[in-house]
C-alpha cells in the first residue's frame, strides 16, 4: 500500500458499503500449522524484564486479511478475520496450533464464544446469509448484515447454524447471560447509518438486542431496538461502537462514537441508559473495561480510527488515550467522574500506526492491573489502582512493520488468559506472552471456563467464572 490505509471502523462504509468484493465458498483449513517448540522460537520484540514472548503463529493464507479480536473457551482461542475466523489450540500455551479456519468474509470479523457457539459479527452487506454469499451495495434491501451462528462443538469441523440480520449490520457483538439459565443475548453495536441505505436508515441511536433459545440457537431474534440516545447524543454519535457488560452487578459500559455511557442491565433483553459522558479531548469512544469491583471504568479513544500515528509527542498524552471514570452514586442512579488519563509513554514513530484500543484485566483481585493492545504500540501492561496516577509495569513491542511509510498492523487485541496474554497481531498472526512478575502470581490461580473479554466476569482467587 502506497499510503495509509483507510481506518478500520471507516472500511465499512468505504469498503463494506461499496463493490468491494470478497467472495468465497465456505470451507475449513484443517490443522495446517504447528510452531517450533518454544525452546528454539526466537521473538523479534523488545520487551520490559517481566515480560517473554514465548510464541508466534503466523497467519495462513486462507486468512491472509487482517486478525481482529480474540475469544476463548476451555483449551481454545478463536481468533477474528475479515476472512472469518481460526480457532486455536492453546493446551499447551508455549506451543500453540491451528485447529480449523472458516472462510466467512463479512467485515472485521468481531465474534463471542459461548459453550458450542460463536456469534459472529457481519458488517459488510453480501447477497445471502451463507458464508459464500458474495458483497453487495448496501442500496440493495436484500443484503444482509448482523449476526452469523455457528456451532463448534467439533473444534475442527465447525458448523454453520443460523443467521440474525440486524439494522446496519454488526460492527462489534457482546454476550449477555439470561437469568432464567433458558437464553442468552447478545448485544449488536453498530453505526454510520445513510438515508440512502435501506436497511441503515438515520436517525441510528440505538443497539440491537438478539434473544437465543439455548435450546435451539437457530431459532435466535432480534426482540428489542432499545434507543440509547432518544436526544439523538453527540453530533458525532449514530450508534455504538462496542458495549462491554459486567452481569454480576448489572451493569454495562457502552462507547458510543461520541459519548460514553453506562448502563442497568438487570434485565437483560432490556438495557436502560443511567448517565452519559462525553470528553473534548476524545474523538472516538471505542471500547470498556471494568475493574472487578465494578466501581471504576476504563475506555479509549479511537483517536486517527486506528490507522493513524497518533503516539507521538506532537499528539500528546491526553488524546488518543484512556480515560479512567470512577462510579458514584447508588446503584439506581450512578454517576461517572473523571480521574484521569493514560497513554501509552512510549513515543512511537510516524510510520506506526498506534492509538488506545483492546484489553482485559489480569485477574488479580483486590487489585486493578490492565493489559492493552496499541497496534504498533505492542502490548502495554499498567497499574491503575491509583485511577490518576496510571502507569506502565511492563511492555511488549516490534519495530515498525516499515520504516518509511504507515502500514496498518500491530496487536488489535491483547488479553489475559490462565496465565498467559494472547497478542491478536492484525498482519503478523498470534502471539503468546507470559508475565514474570510477582505481582501477577496470584491471578495464575484464577482458571477460566470461558472467557470474553467484553462480558466481564468476577475474578476469585483460584476460581474461573464458568459459562
Amino acid at each position: 500500500m502506497a499510503s495509509p490505509p483507510a481506518p478500520p471502523r471507516l472500511w465499512k462504509r468505504a469498503a463494506g458499503r461499496g463493490a468491494l468484493a470478497l467472495a468465497g465458498a465456505a470451507s475449513l483449513v484443517l490443522g495446517l500449522l504447528t510452531p517450533a517448540a518454544a525452546d528454539t522460537f526466537v521473538s523479534d520484540a523488545v520487551t520490559s524484564d517481566n515480560l517473554t514472548h514465548v510464541a508466534n503463529v503466523p497467519k495462513t493464507e486462507t486468512m491472509s486479511d487482517f486478525n481482529s479480536d480474540l475469544a476463548f473457551t476451555g483449551d481454545y482461542a478463536i481468533g477474528g478475520n475479515y476472512n472469518g475466523f481460526v480457532i486455536y489450540d492453546i493446551s499447551e500455551p508455549e506451543e500453540p496450533r491451528i485447529v480449523s479456519e472458516v472462510l466467512c468474509p463479512g467485515g472485521q470479523g468481531d465474534l463471542s464464544v459461548s459453550g458450542d457457539l460463536v456469534y459472529f459479527s457481519v458488517e459488510y452487506p453480501r447477497a445471502g446469509t451463507e458464508c459464500g454469499a458474495p458483497s453487495t451495495s448496501a442500496a440493495d434491501p436484500d443484503g444482509f448484515e448482523g449476526i452469523r451462528i455457528f456451532d463448534i462443538s467439533d473444534k475442527a469441523n465447525p458448523q454453520y447454524v443460523a443467521a440474525v440480520r440486524t439494522d446496519c449490520g454488526s460492527h462489534t457483538n457482546t454476550l449477555v447471560p439470561g437469568k432464567d439459565g433458558e437464553h442468552e443475548y447478545v448485544y449488536v453495536s453498530s453505526y454510520s447509518p445513510s438515508a440512502n441505505f435501506p436497511n441503515c436508515q438515520p436517525p441510528h441511536d440505538k443497539i440491537s438486542v438478539i434473544e437465543v433459545p439455548l435450546d435451539d440457537p437457530a431459532s435466535a431474534e432480534v426482540v428489542d431496538t432499545p434507543v440509547l440516545f432518544p436526544d439523538g447524543g453527540n453530533i458525532r454519535t449514530s450508534g455504538c461502537h462496542d458495549i462491554t457488560v459486567y452481569p454480576k452487578h448489572d451493569i454495562a459500559a457502552g462507547a458510543c462514537m461520541g459519548d460514553g455511557i453506562l448502563m442497568d442491565i438487570s434485565d437483560p433483553a432490556a438495557p436502560v441508559v443511567t448517565d452519559v459522558v462525553r470528553d473534548e479531548n476524545f474523538a472516538f469512544w471505542h471500547s470498556a473495561t471494568f475493574t472487578n469491583d465494578g466501581r471504576t471504568v476504563l475506555f479509549t479513544d479511537e483517536l486517527g480510527g486506528g490507522g493513524g500515528a497518533v503516539c507521538t509527542e506532537e499528539i500528546g498524552p491526553q488524546r488518543g488515550a484512556n480515560a479512567i471514570y470512577t462510579i458514584d452514586g447508588p446503584g439506581s442512579d450512578p454517576e461517572l467522574e473523571f480521574e484521569g488519563y493514560y497513554k501509552l509513554p512510549r513515543h512511537q514513530g510516524t510510520t506506526e500506526n498506534c492509538v488506545a484500543h483492546n484489553g482485559s484485566l489480569i485477574p488479580v483481585p483486590g487489585r486493578d492491573y490492565f493489559v492493552q493492545a496499541w497496534y504498533q504500540g505492542g502490548v502495554s501492561v499498567l497499574d491503575f489502582n491509583n485511577p490518576k496516577r496510571v502507569r506502565e509495569i511492563g511492555y511488549f513491542d516490534r519495530a515498525p512493520i516499515d520504516e518509511d511509510r504507515l502500514v496498518l498492523g500491530g496487536s488489535w487485541s491483547a488479553y489475559y488468559y490462565n496465565g498467559y496474554v494472547y497478542s491478536s497481531d492484525i498482519t503478523r498472526g498470534l502471539d503468546v506472552i507470559k508475565l514474570e512478575d510477582n505481582r501477577f502470581r496470584v491471578a495464575e490461580q484464577v482458571h477460566m471456563d470461558e472467557f470474553n473479554p467484553q462480558s466481564q466476569p468476577e475474578y476469585r482467587p483460584g476460581r474461573g467464572h464458568g459459562r
